[in-house]
């Protein structure tokens, strides 16, 4: 968790992502910055998250894009 924290306080250093839970609905990232997430996760967690994965309750919070991330390490 602490990685992907880390690629996430990159992004927004003003934003708590360990207690956020609505990052999508309440517009905190935006497309770009999902793409960005997407290309360093692929890069730091050797993962690739297809484009049906990419859907606004797999990002809403660290705490789903980690699971996503495991799901996809499996």
């Amino acid at each position: 968790m602490e990685q992907l924290l880390k690629i996430l306080q990159d992004l927004h250093s003003d934003i708590d992502f360990d207690s956020h839970t609505a990052l999508i609905d309440d517009a905190v990232l935006d497309s770009f910055d999902i793409v960005t997430i997407v290309a360093e996760v692929n890069e730091n967690f050797d993962v690739q998250i297809p484009a049906d994965k990419i859907v606004p309750e797999n990002f809403n919070s660290a705490a789903a894009l980690l699971r996503l991330i495991e799901s996809l390490d499996d």
